[in-house]
């Protein structure tokens, strides 16, 4: 049975030292919460908390509306896999599913049942009778969440599960993950750094910096409205592009903003902007283009070509020194030495005060 998860002002204090600040946040029954942020933000900690690992230094913890700050981490329902798979090399694929079962008293004749469903869920019913160390990565990973999903909890922690596999098989275990959560529907809550991950497997992200919550929102709310500088440049790759500029004006309806020694004309009228004001133009790459079509940004020499097949990058120097990287669609016959005009849609860039946030 899927449960929720509320943190009502929840801080973390190591002695005098602060790493987790008020944190309030709310996670359905069912959902798929991902934690994602850069090293040190506080995901793993609070992921921690939440799974009784670590105590709970202010502020409250609630599953299904019960406080569990003191409860033991054994008695909240909860499942966690790790980073490292942490298999008894000695035993069997079965007995490493079947043994925290066994320690806990459970009787053999329902102990298979719960090891052969979890094997049936994962496809690793023929490698039941193995060892660890007759698995592949991939493999081993699975019989980690193996371990988690015969518990039968309300509740699945993943602790950057998949940080010890490589690019192809990441790949592969995030969508065994996703499909293993549409499979169960238990709440799911997954940290990682990767906001790939975040992107392709959440109903909600959770973007942590230094301890607190910048922005939580499905994935497509944060790339298209990120609240502010941080959310727009952690979301999304290649990253956002950020040029310097100002308010050169505000009339009509529209703004004007001057960067690169250049006027772009944008068609949204902000209230709060005045003429002068320092601001912060983002692009995303995906969205500049070397088409002679939206706004022109300026000429810029084309520094470095990647060929992806399916997507060429283009690394580029606008003439004022400001750097720009361009994602356009399929094969483009582009080379590095090249002079190009990089143009965007003026509807699909986004602005950004002094402080950081969105205007």
């Amino acid at each position: 049975m899927a449960t929720s998860v509320s943190l009502q002002k929840v801080v973390k204090r190591y002695g005098e030292f602060q790493v987790v600040h008020g944190i309030d946040l709310e996670i359905e029954p069912g959902e798929f919460a991902v934690f994602v942020g850069p090293s040190g933000c506080g995901k793993s900690t609070l992921l921690r908390m939440i799974a009784g690992l670590e105590p709970i230094s202010g502020g409250s913890l609630l599953l299904d509306g019960e406080r569990m700050n003191d409860v033991p981490a054994a008695k909240r329902g909860i499942a966690m896999v790790f980073q490292s798979y942490a298999l008894y090399p000695h035993m069997t694929v079965y007995k490493n599913l079947a043994f925290g079962l066994e320690t806990a008293g459970m009787k053999k004749q329902e102990i298979q049942p719960r090891v052969e469903r979890a094997a049936d869920i994962l496809q690793i019913k023929p490698l039941l009778q193995r060892k660890p160390k007759q698995l592949s990565g991939g493999q081993r990973q699975r019989v980690a969440i193996g371990r988690a999903i015969v518990r039968e909890p309300n509740i699945f922690l993943f602790d950057e599960p998949l940080s010890n596999l490589d690019a192809e098989l990441r790949v592969q275990m995030r969508v065994e993950i996703a499909r293993l959560h549409q499979n169960l529907g238990n709440t799911m809550i997954y940290v990682t750094h990767d906001q790939t991950e975040a992107m392709t497997m959440a109903d909600k992200i959770v973007v942590l910096n230094a301890g607190r919550i910048e922005q939580v929102g499905a994935p497509l709310d944060l790339y298209n409205k990120p609240k502010n500088k941080f959310v727009a440049g952690f979301i999304g790759s290649p990253k956002m592009n950020f040029i310097e500029g100002k308010i050169a004006g505000t009339e009509d309806g529209a703004t004007t903003v001057e960067i690169n020694g250049k006027s772009v004309r944008l068609p949204r009228h902000l209230a709060s902007a005045k003429t002068g004001d320092p601001v912060t133009f983002g692009a995303r790459p995906e969205h500049l283009t070397v088409a002679d079509r939206g706004v022109s940004l300026g000429e810029a020499r084309v520094d470095l070509v990647e060929h992806l097949g399916g997507q060429t990058v283009l690394y580029t120097s606008l003439k004022g020194g400001q750097t720009l990287t361009v994602a356009l669609e399929d094969q483009q016959p582009m080379r590095a030495g090249e002079t190009v005009t990089i143009s965007i849609d003026p509807e699909r860039c986004h602005l950004f005060a002094a402080d950081g946030s969105a205007l």
